[in-house]
C-alpha cells in the first residue's frame, strides 16, 4: 500500500469542502486561500487550486471580481454564492456523518 498516495487522495477529496468553508467566511484571493489551507496543514499548490476554483465557479458555487492592486497586477477575489452556501451545508452534513462513521469504526478497531 502506498500510504503517501492514499494521504494525497484523502486531502484532495476534502479540498472543495475546505475552499467553500474558507470563502463562507468572506471573499479571498487565491494566495489567501492557499495560506489558510497551509495553516490547516493542507499543502496545496497553485496548479491544484486554480482548476478547482474554475470548476467551482463553473458550477456557480463561486463568483469572483477583479480588484486593482497597488503592488502588481489586478487580483481576482473569489466569494461564495447562495448555491455554494447550500452545497457547503450539504458537505458539512456529509463530513459530520463521515467523521462519526470513521471514528466509530476506528474506535471498534482499537477495542479489538
Amino acid at each position: 500500500m502506498n500510504v503517501e498516495n492514499t494521504q494525497a487522495q484523502m486531502r484532495k477529496g476534502i479540498l472543495e469542502f475546505c475552499i467553500l468553508s474558507i470563502l463562507n467566511q468572506g471573499e479571498a484571493y487565491p494566495s489567501e486561500i492557499l495560506d489558510r489551507l497551509k495553516t490547516g496543514k493542507l499543502i496545496v499548490v497553485e496548479g491544484t487550486l486554480y482548476p478547482l476554483l474554475t470548476r467551482l465557479k463553473n458550477m456557480e458555487l463561486l463568483t469572483y471580481r477583479w480588484e486593482e492592486s497597488t503592488s502588481g497586477p489586478p487580483r481576482k477575489y473569489y466569494s461564495i454564492t447562495d448555491a455554494g452556501k447550500e452545497s457547503l451545508a450539504a458537505l458539512q452534513i456529509t463530513w459530520n456523518e463521515l467523521q462519526h462513521a470513521v471514528t466509530t469504526v476506528t474506535a471498534q478497531q482499537n477495542e479489538l
